[in-house]
């Protein structure tokens, strides 16, 4: 197969106009969130602290929500899912037990560096594995929305009872 040299249809060159060209990038390109900058104003789950960092409110996003989130040592959370979206979790620091299934039958750790990854409707609880120690990890979800549905007909095999987090607006003694 020859290709003719005045065929343009793969030429990739930047020779038109793109709506985004000149200034407007400015202040629809990259995007920088500093962390002291995180909003809580988004789906919880008892036993959790979520902030948001980057969603469509905030930055514009089509397809993504990222955002942090902090449980107290030994804190476990409420049983939940994510609806459709699919989720990443990366262990910054700490010690994350999951558990999951139709009754959190199963049971995985990870740790800091590890990433965690949870298919669509898995109801699942978070656990700091840690007696002494946060855990702090990084979410992505696969939408631009926070979806979270806690589910309460799920007897969890670790009970969310003594459930206590520090976040920025509810200060506690």
């Amino acid at each position: 197969m020859s290709v003719d040299p005045h065929d343009h249809a793969d030429d990739h060159s930047h020779t038109h106009d793109h709506p985004h060209d000149g200034p407007r990038w400015k202040h629809d390109g990259v995007r920088v969130i500093t962390g002291d900058k995180l909003d809580p104003n988004t789906a919880q789950t008892p036993g959790m602290f979520r902030q948001a960092a980057i969603n469509h409110a905030r930055v514009g996003a089509q397809k993504i929500w990222a955002g942090t989130v902090a449980i107290e040592p030994d804190a476990k959370t409420g049983v939940h899912h994510h609806g459709a979206l699919e989720s990443v979790i990366y262990v910054v620091r700490g010690r994350a037990r999951m558990r999951w299934g139709e009754r959190l039958e199963f049971v995985a750790e990870a740790g800091p560096g590890d990433f965690i990854y949870v298919p669509p409707y898995v109801p699942h609880q978070e656990i700091n594995a840690s007696p002494d120690e946060a855990l702090e990890c990084v979410l992505v979800r696969s939408d631009n929305e926070a979806v979270v549905v806690n589910i309460t007909d799920i007897e969890p095999v670790e009970r969310p009872e003594a459930v206590y987090w520090v976040d920025p607006i509810h200060k506690h003694p």
